[in-house]
Order: C-alpha cells, then structure tokens, then sequence
C-alpha cells in the first residue's frame, strides 16, 4: 500500500479536476469515497466536476459526508479551498438515472463533465484531469463514432499529436504498440519505426513519473518469441531492429522477451515498464496481477489524465461495496506526474 504522503502547503499541491463518471454505475460512490479520503486530499487539491444531486447520492450510497467547496462554474478557478472544491454543473437529474443501465442521459453526462474538465486542463487552471468509471456503450449513445478517450481527448482539446494508453501497477508499467484493432491485423501493423516511437513515449512518460533511468522489457509477438524464427520472423525482422535503434538513442531497453514470461521477468528483475505488441498480450496479465489497483494513463498529452483502469460495475452499484484502491492510485499518480511537470517548469 501507497503511504500517505507528508501535508503540504496547501498551495503547493497539483490540482485535479476530477470529472465524475457514468452515473449509472459505482462512479458517484466512487467520487464520494475519493473526496472524503485523507491520502488524496494530503496529495491534491480536488476540483470535482458533475452535478451536486448524484454526488450527494454516492455519498449517500458511501455512508459519507464529505465536506465540500462550491465554486462558481462560470467564473475561472481562484482560491481554492484546502477542502475539495465542487463545481456543479446541474446536469443531470436524481431521477433520471436508471441505475445499471447504459443510457444516453449518462453518457451526455459523463461526456460534459469530461469536456469541462480538459478545458480547465487545456487553460492551465488545473494541472491534470482524472476520471471515474466511463460506460462505453452509454458514451457511444451520447457521442457517435466515439472510439476511446484518447480520441474523445484530442477533439475536445484540439491535440493531433501522438498519444498513447498505459495501463500501470505499483510495481510495473504496460504499453503497447497497437491497441484497438483486429488480432489478424497486428503483425501488419508492426515496423521498426513503430515501435521505437512507443518506446521513446514510454520512456519520456516514465521520466514525467519519477524514474530518471526507465528500464523498459520488450515482449515478443510470436510463441517463445519466435524461437529463432521456427514460428515467425517478426522478432529477427521488426522488434530486435527497434529494440537497436532504441539503445541507440540511449534508452535501457531489453528483449524481445517471450511474451508468457515477459511480466514475470519484467516484476523480478525491476523492470519499470513492459511494452507488448497487442492489446491483450499485456492486459491479461496485468489485470490478473492488480485488477482492483490497476490505473489507465493517458500519455503524450500536454497534461495527464489518469483513470481507474476496471469498469463501471453496474452489478454492485448502490450497495456501498465499491473499492477505491484503483481510483485513489489514478489521482496519486496524476499528482506525481503533476509534480514533476512543475518542478520542470512545464
């Protein structure tokens, strides 16, 4: 378990805007639990973005009582408060959730608060953006041809550089070099010049989260990592090229690693961070190691934004069972990012 950090100043803490998630599911408990704990709120100042009837439900759901401080959402953020800030934006009625369910009303809801959030990023009022849980169905509903939150990001802010999801434990990092295609597409969609790029962001996303010497494992794609190429020449042709060219450029990279191993080795031997070829080479195992603990960060943006990595959970909403282990690591983690960024002067 993380230990609390040291109190603060409370203006020398990062601030977070944390944009309350799917209504329907444990994303208003969640929020509750987050503004009532004593570890986030010796670490951030929390902006909390949504609407005050659904918070104060997920309290109700929590048994809390956070205390909070309104603010004005149509006026710039000043003075915060040591106590987490609440900025209503009413948009959403009690009785227009349908607990459970995938809904447009949600989706627009979850969308809104998002939206809000990255722009008080995108203006420098807030130094990072965390959410709690999305239901991708409901955001499909309320925004169409919605693909990720990486691309829901970019629109909303005007980004087109390059971005990447990292799925993150305690003790290791996941990147990867595709991610939402077809299994039969992978290998077509791997080069050299790929993977380097991958490798290059996960180091500089490493260093944005305090390790100044990143040690980065490189998962093969095929069985045994193709075993000297008796099933498949991808890691002679493609990954040990890219894995050259990293080292070139000064990254301590190794590999390419056989990719039932790969996490095993990656834990024992302090690797900082695994990149796999595929989406699910890598979020098997890391959510076999931490599914409750794991957090979602997305890379490469001008700030980060963190999220924890499982669901919505509509099967246990209302019952007060929902754990915040992964929720709270996703706001340390934006704070340590947020941190650094300042002590860099970005």
């Amino acid at each position: 378990m993380t230990p609390s950090p040291p109190r603060k100043d409370a203006s020398e803490l990062p601030v977070i805007a944390l944009a309350m998630g799917d209504p329907a599911g444990i994303s208003p408990e969640l929020t509750a639990k987050l503004a009532a704990d004593d570890t986030v709120n010796r670490a951030v100042r929390l902006v909390i973005i949504g609407d005050r009837r659904i918070f104060d439900e997920g309290a109700r759901i929590a048994g809390l009582s956070p205390q909070l401080h309104v603010v004005d959402g149509r006026s710039p953020l000043e003075g915060l408060a040591t106590a987490p800030a609440f900025l209503d934006l009413a948009n959403l009625a009690l009785e227009a959730v349908d607990q459970g369910q995938a809904t447009p009303a949600g989706g627009e809801f979850a969308s809104a608060n998002f939206r809000r959030a990255l722009a008080l990023a995108n203006e420098g009022q807030v130094d990072a953006v965390c959410f709690t849980p999305f239901n991708k169905k409901a955001m499909r509903y309320a925004n169409p041809g919605y693909d990720d939150e990486i691309r829901f990001v970019a629109d909303a802010i005007g980004f087109d550089g390059k971005a990447r999801e990292f799925n993150i434990l305690e003790s290791v990092w996941n990147a990867r070099v595709t991610s939402h295609i077809p299994l039969k597409d992978v290998a077509a969609a791997l080069s050299p010049e790929s993977i380097v790029d991958e490798l290059t962001l996960t180091h500089r996303c490493l260093q944005q989260a305090g390790h100044d010497r990143p040690r980065i494992a490189v998962a093969g794609l095929n069985p045994h990592a193709g075993d000297g190429g008796s099933f498949g020449m991808e890691e002679i042709d493609i990954i040990e090229p890219a894995i050259r060219r990293a080292r070139e450029q000064g990254m301590d990279v190794e590999g390419p690693f056989p990719a039932d191993t790969v996490f095993l080795r990656a834990v024992k031997e302090g690797f900082h961070a695994v990149l796999t070829m595929y989406h699910d080479q890598g979020q098997i195992a890391m959510k076999m190691m931490g599914f409750d603990s794991g957090v979602t960060m997305l890379g490469g943006l001008p700030f980060p934004v963190c999220t924890p990595a499982h669901g919505t959970a509509y099967d246990i909403v209302g019952r007060g069972i929902a754990d915040l282990g992964a929720s709270r690591q996703a706001l340390l983690l934006a704070s340590r990012m947020a941190g650094q960024a300042r002590r860099a002067g970005v």
